[in-house]
């Protein structure tokens, strides 16, 4: 019999569903961003999570039964980071879900970090196995940082070696572009806006020091 493999992740701004089968093969891949009011920079942590257990039934309604009948193993991220004080409200709603259905379905349930999510989807996507210490690069909306990644046991050892001493890349641009009066999260839009070629490119310097950069004066100059 076939067995997949369900995974969710309910971050900031994205709550995010996938099924995999045991060679890894992606076979569903859907997400929601979370809605953000006109105007905003971002949502309270509450209002986030509320987002996320609307968002999951609906996300699951795209995949077919006959899929989800046969999970046997289901993992969530249930933190920011592989420590023990990271913590972040919205990933409890990934958490109850994923330990209910494990019940329900009697299957497996694992749960990691949302960064050693990043770690683990870019390894997938290079589509080859990662022997001895690397190096990773965390961009996300809330977070820049350069990783040196080191597996022990099948868990990771992760040590922060460089990255942003302010604000992070995705802040830098969402609060650009917020500012330029589009809708938060605003990257898709910037991504668009310089693809277009319809605005002239003024190059601004980020302030770096050894393997550390700097945003907040970026932004000051932006504005």
């Amino acid at each position: 019999m076939d067995k997949y493999i369900l995974g969710i992740d309910t971050s900031n701004y994205t709550t995010s569903i996938a099924v995999v089968d045991e060679q890894q093969n992606l076979l569903y891949d859907v997400r929601k961003m979370l809605t953000v009011k006109e105007g905003e920079k971002g949502l309270r942590q509450s209002e986030a999570f509320f987002q996320h257990i609307i968002n999951i039934p609906d996300l699951l309604d795209e995949i077919p039964t006959s899929i989800l009948k046969k999970i046997t193993s289901i993992g969530i991220s249930s933190q920011p980071r592989p420590l023990p004080n990271s913590y972040m409200p919205v990933f409890r709603a990934g958490e109850s879900f994923g330990k209910s259905f494990s019940h329900i379905l009697g299957c497996n349930y694992v749960q990691f970090s949302h960064q050693e999510g990043h770690i683990e989807a870019a390894k997938w996507s290079l589509q080859k196995e990662l022997t001895g210490p690397f190096i990773a690069v965390h961009l996300s909306g809330g977070t820049t940082e350069i990783l040196r990644v080191e597996e022990h046991h099948g868990n990771y050892q992760i040590f922060i070696v460089g990255g942003t001493s302010d604000i992070s890349t995705g802040q830098f641009i969402d609060r650009v572009g917020v500012k330029l009066g589009f809708s938060f999260p605003c990257g898709k839009a910037m991504d668009n806006l310089i693809i277009s070629g319809s605005q002239d490119i003024h190059l601004l310097p980020a302030a770096v020091d050894g393997a550390y950069m700097s945003f907040s004066g970026l932004e000051t100059m932006a504005y």
